[in-house]
């Protein structure tokens, strides 16, 4: 519906207008449990939803309108007098007339509840039949739920009451008991009605406590809660949930002054969750499958510890103090994404999280820098779509990367006090850029202006090329650092800034070869300024065989490589030492083949010839993952079945040399999974599966076998009897998933047909069957049979972006996009559905110019590697 697309004017329009002193909430969840659960079609659709909201208008006699997404409405009254809900709602929004300067509005609704991730979630567990509800509103999903004003700027205390089934525990952002079956919580600080949260049903819950003594004496004790599914219970570590949540808290005391502000710490790991996580003060939650069902690798625990504290950092960032709008997203989301790496390596035994942030976090910031959509930090956020398109890798991992900047500039006991000062100011109020840039001023000294302006209102990423000069003595004579702009911008409207070259500060460090190994035998800091730099502490310096400019990774940029440096990555890049240097040349050498620079074969035999010597598993893993994009989108079509037998050669030889039961054994198992297509590789897989064959040390458990399943069932060598013994097997909601996902992947002309029936034209399945429903159908093994949904895709996703959520909607669009028909008909098919949709919603054009990008890209990498033939 129109209504559902709040613009940003008529959020600023409202709050000028209003101002809101609180809520109470009351809902009835006892519909949630049916006479049969499992059935979709007797599913209770609805819930009763009672909502008083106490607000003020600047202006008696005004009009305003609130927010609500439900499908009836039984009772609205505005200061007493009963109002028609059919004349004064549309489905989602109620219209206010003659305001007076203090009103109480009441509205008396049935809501929804959802399969989208979207609003109150509601989970039947195949296992057990359980129901489990969790809700997730960002941006402005609580309106599924209650009646609002939902917009971040309306803060105001709430007050959650709760009826719920017998025999189920409710949580929400304030502490709760129960008093004659109705469960009542403590009212909150003043909060945006976003990160509201209510979770219901039995889960299984875990207690510990944080204590601290505080500066002035006092002692601050927050209980802490940490919840999953009974199902998932055995496999449920919160200890050391519990372990990184401590560490967190100690840090944030520590650094920021500000005592944490909203009472408990709840932390629930729920089922088909859309997001990682999401920080509701008092009541995180998280995806469950950071509840590990087999064994992983050091790097999911270390991921798991980092969205702990990022949720943890946002109580301050962004709960306690809140953006305006959506156009200042990134002063939670960068600050939270900075905070989260930040903490890790400071409080806990992730020591090398610099390393991951440095390989994984900021490769998502370089390829939606060069997108098309690629925007400036501070966004032009016109409405709710735009803003949940925006949840990127630029917000995120673009605005931390500045971040990590900011820090060297401005050093970071000015940053940090900045940070104290900006929580004291503006606690439970909103705030806008220019707030958090006058008090940095203050701590720094510095002008705050001009760095904003180049690095958070222009958009791109800068490249750094180093140039060495060596003199008639064989020393360096001169090294300067060069800085290109972005390519052209494939938009009509290049965003302001694409091509500007920015300040940075870099360190340049020198390697040369000792002992058999590289290392650094020196090291510069710069400010890098302009086209030009002159790096003058390095002059007279012995010659290099590697310069790696932004060593350390100090700034946001893309490295390039003078040709001698290029020469001894192909032929020594495992034997650096350093393991962040390391990884920066490998981000490097990546980025250099998503531009065409590189060839990919080029890379996937680098990736054959040192992967197996990386010491980091997250940097491996980025490893594989990165070499399978290599294989799938830039290799030339001619070279891909060779590329592919190499891939699966090399992972199975680093697979039997990997010491038995370690990580790095657990990681190359997966990847040969992950490449294998030759009968050989199957028929291991197979044997794996049976016990027929064996590995030292590898155990084939749960999450394993599915990992194994899928490859058979993409080549056709696992049918649907066998994915259903499989089920069997583990008949649990991640087992089905599993399954959903490899029945998807079978090579077959019927089962591809159903799966495009399934997600595009029902909307039957949950948002986690649509997403493994997505996730099987597209495999590159099958370019063939997918052919002919390059056309239906064009004629559908108008349809489906009109009709679906947008979470469903996102799902759909970026993931049924034939990026695998990589032609030039495909992308002058994507034109032509562009030049015929000028009128198509911003967000939905943004999704396929996004898709056309890459398509566009993988071509030009497909056109380098055959030219290196």
């Amino acid at each position: 519906m129109p209504g559902e697309n709040l613009s940003r004017d008529e959020a600023q329009e409202r709050a000028a207008l209003l101002s809101v002193d609180g809520y109470d909430v009351s809902l009835d969840l006892r519909s949630a449990v049916g006479e049969a659960p499992g059935d979709v079609d007797a599913e209770p659709r609805t819930f009763r939803s009672v909502t008083t909201i106490r607000f003020r208008c600047a202006e008696p006699g005004a009009s305003s309108f609130a927010d609500l997404i439900a499908p009836s409405v039984s009772a609205v009254s505005l200061n007493g007098t009963d109002l028609d809900p059919g004349e004064v709602f549309d489905g989602t929004r109620i219209l206010l007339e003659d305001l007076a300067a203090e009103n109480e509005l009441v509205v008396d609704a049935q809501c929804a509840y959802s399969r989208t991730g979207e609003g109150l979630h509601r989970f039947v567990d195949p296992e057990d039949g359980a129901v489990y509800l969790y809700t997730q509103y960002e941006p402005a999903d609580a309106r599924r739920v209650f009646a609002n004003f939902e917009q971040p700027d309306l803060k105001a205390p709430f007050r959650f009451e709760v009826r719920a089934p017998e025999g189920w525990t409710v949580w929400s952002n304030g502490a709760g008991e129960k008093h004659d079956g109705v469960w009542r919580f403590a009212e909150t600080k003043p909060i945006s009605t976003y990160i509201t949260c209510v979770v219901a049903g039995p889960y299984h819950y875990v207690t510990d406590t944080y204590t601290r003594t505080l500066d002035d004496g006092t002692s601050l004790e927050i209980p802490l809660g940490a919840m999953c599914r009974k199902g998932l219970a055995r496999h449920f570590d919160a200890d050391d949930v519990f372990l990184v949540t401590k560490q967190g808290l100690d840090f944030f005391h520590d650094h920021f002054d500000y005592p944490y502000p909203f009472g408990k710490y709840d932390q629930a790991f729920v089922p088909e969750y859309n997001l990682g996580a999401m920080e509701n003060p008092g009541l995180v939650t998280f995806t469950e499958e950071f509840v590990f069902r087999g064994k992983v690798t050091r790097a999911s625990y270390e991921r798991r510890a980092n969205v702990v504290l990022h949720e943890m950092a946002h109580m301050w960032f962004g709960d306690l103090v809140t953006m305006a709008w959506w156009d200042d997203l990134w002063l939670k989301e960068s600050f939270a994404d900075f905070m989260g790496s930040f903490s890790l390596v400071e409080a806990t035994r992730f020591t090398s999280g610099w390393i991951t942030f440095a390989n994984n976090r900021k490769a998502w910031a370089y390829r939606a820098d060069q997108l098309p959509s690629t925007h400036p930090i501070t966004a032009d956020i016109r409405d709710l779509q735009d803003a949940k398109l925006n949840f990127d890798g630029i917000t995120y991992a673009k605005g931390a990367s500045v971040l990590k900047q900011l820090v060297a500039y401005v050093g970071r006991d000015a940053f940090l006090e900045g940070a104290r000062r900006y929580f004291k100011r503006n606690a439970y109020g909103n705030t806008r850029l220019t707030d958090l840039l006058s008090v940095l001023e203050e701590t720094s000294g510095r002008d705050m202006t001009s760095w904003a302006r180049s690095w958070l209102q222009t958009a791109g990423v800068n490249s750094l090329t180093p140039q060495v000069l060596l003199g008639e003595d064989g020393r360096i004579a001169e090294l300067s650092v060069l800085q290109e702009a972005a390519g052209p911008a494939h938009q009509s409207a290049p965003p302001t800034g694409i091509h500007e070259l920015r300040p940075h500060r870099v360190a340049v460090g020198l390697y040369r070869t000792e002992d058999g190994a590289l290392v650094r035998y020196a090291r510069a800091e710069v400010d890098v300024h302009g086209p030009r730099t002159v790096v003058g502490d390095l002059a007279g310096s012995e010659p290099p065989e590697l310069v790696l400019v932004n060593d350390d990774d100090l700034t946001y940029c893309k490295i390039r490589f003078d040709d001698t440096s290029l020469a001894t990555l192909k032929d020594r890049l495992g034997d650096i030492t350093d393991p962040l240097a390391r990884a920066l040349c490998w981000s490097a050498l990546w980025n250099l083949t998503r531009d065409a620079l590189l060839p990919a074969r080029d890379f996937v035999d680098l990736v054959l010839r040192f992967a197996g010597r990386e010491s980091d598993i997250g940097v491996l893993q980025m490893l594989h993952t990165w070499a399978d994009s290599a294989l799938t989108y830039y290799a030339a079509p001619a070279w891909r079945e060779t590329g592919g037998r190499l891939l699966a050669e090399g992972a199975l030889r680093e697979l039997r040399q990997a010491e038995p039961g370690s990580q790095h054994q657990l990681t190359w198992a997966r990847f040969f999974a992950a490449v294998a297509s030759q009968e050989s590789d199957l028929r291991l897989l197979r044997g794996l599966l049976d016990g027929t064959d064996k590995i030292d040390g590898l155990e084939v458990d749960q999450e394993l076998r599915w990992a194994f399943l899928r490859p058979l069932a993409a080549h056709g060598a696992a049918d649907e009897s066998v994915l259903a013994a499989e089920l069997a097997r583990d008949d649990t909601a991640s087992g089905k998933r599993h399954q959903v996902r490899c029945l998807a992947s079978r090579p077959s002309a019927a089962v591809k047909a159903q799966a495009w029936a399934q997600v595009v034209e029902s909307d039957a399945l949950s948002n986690a069957l649509v997403e493994a429903t997505i996730a099987g159908f597209v495999q590159p093994s099958q370019r063939e049979l997918l052919a002919p949904y390059a056309e239906k895709y064009f004629a559908a996703i108008g349809r489906v972006w009109a009709e679906r959520s947008i979470q469903i909607g996102m799902h759909v669009v970026r993931g049924l996009f034939p990026a695998l028909q990589d032609s030039p008909q495909t992308l002058e098919a994507t034109d032509a559905w562009l030049a015929a949709h000028e009128d198509a919603p911003p967000a939905l054009r943004r999704l396929v110019l996004e898709a056309r990008d890459d398509l566009a890209r993988a071509l030009r990498g497909q056109a380098c590697d055959a030219a290196a033939r």
